[in-house]
């Protein structure tokens, strides 16, 4: 049996399915469903149980599930990087996962869980130091938390301890996430609607455009997570993007060939309401995940959009 928190979600919901496709389908799934639409997330997946995220919490206060799962993957926060609510978003991410990690660690059950590469906030250095974690905002820093929590307790689990600080991950699953979706799938949205994409002026001296991120294809995260379900007591931290930071305008020109449409990018205003809270630049420093082990390569961003935008497309 597994555990998969946020498991009607964007990544999570990925996870349980890569699960049954391993011929798992003894699964709990964690959630909150207020916004119902994520549920056509699980409807090709199979699940043996599913709590709300605050009655689960109740449970672990009490010592609950009976049956210990083989791993959990705890996917579940609230991602929303322009939530001000600062004691909604502490208890959302740090103190459920506070409750989770206790209970993984009493139990010695292999616990990984979604951090971010929002805790490095506008540093241009994304190598796992203390120096370069500057959030900008209480999403990422109830995430760099949390990570500060963790490094100060692997010696309580005997099991896999791993943090995976997710950059920008994109794919099918996301549609219901709205304003918090990828840009990959904002920018699908405005070019399928209107045959044309609309990217920032240049900011933090970039050109039209050419400001950039590290984006992540969310198959090449679900295969990062199931190969630290399965390592034998290995602790850390560490960065789950590509290593390649690539311009909106190569993510816009990705989809505009997968649609088949000729390009048209406009250029907008950058939104002042911004400044100080946007990275016009990620790139994940992989060190620490392949000084863990893990080898395998990463979608490109070509094939990872085609592999989106068919799915959106259906």
């Amino acid at each position: 049996m597994y555990l998969v928190t946020g498991g009607a979600g964007f990544i999570g919901s990925h996870i349980v399915k890569a699960l049954n496709d391993r011929g798992e389908n003894k699964i709990i799934v964690v959630d909150d469903l207020e916004e119902s639409a994520k549920f056509t997330n699980l409807q090709d997946c199979q699940i043996s149980d599913y709590f709300d995220r605050i009655e689960f919490m109740h449970r672990l206060e009490l010592g609950l599930p009976n049956q210990l799962p083989k791993a959990i993957f705890h996917q579940g926060a609230c991602t929303d990087t322009m939530e001000y609510d600062g004691r909604y978003m502490m208890e959302t991410n740090f103190t459920f996962s506070k409750l989770l990690f206790e209970f993984a660690a009493e139990n010695n059950i292999p616990f990984i869980y979604a951090s971010s590469a929002a805790t490095y906030g506008n540093s241009r250095d994304f190598s796992i130091k203390d120096a370069n974690e500057r959030p900008l905002n209480i999403y990422g820093y109830s995430k760099l938390a949390f990570d500060q929590y963790i490094r100060a307790n692997f010696d309580k689990s005997d099991a896999c301890v791993v943090g995976l600080r997710y950059f920008n991950v994109y794919g099918p699953r996301e549609i219901h996430k709205g304003k918090m979706a990828s840009m990959v799938y904002q920018l699908y949205s405005q070019i399928k609607e209107n045959s044309v994409a609309r990217l920032f002026e240049g900011t933090d001296g970039y050109d039209d455009g050419e400001q950039r991120r590290d984006f992540v294809f969310v198959e090449d995260l679900v295969k990062i997570n199931l190969y630290y379900a399965e390592r034998e007591a290995w602790k850390g931290i560490v960065n789950a993007g590509t290593g390649k930071a690539q311009s909106f305008n190569e993510v816009a020109r990705a989809i505009f060939k997968a649609l088949g449409k000729p390009e048209n990018i406009e250029y907008i205003p950058f939104d002042k309401t911004l400044t100080g809270k946007y990275q016009s630049f990620t790139e994940a420093d992989l060190t620490s995940l392949r000084e863990s082990g893990y080898k395998d390569e990463f979608s490109s961003l070509e094939d990872g959009v085609l592999k989106a935008v068919e799915h959106w497309s259906k």
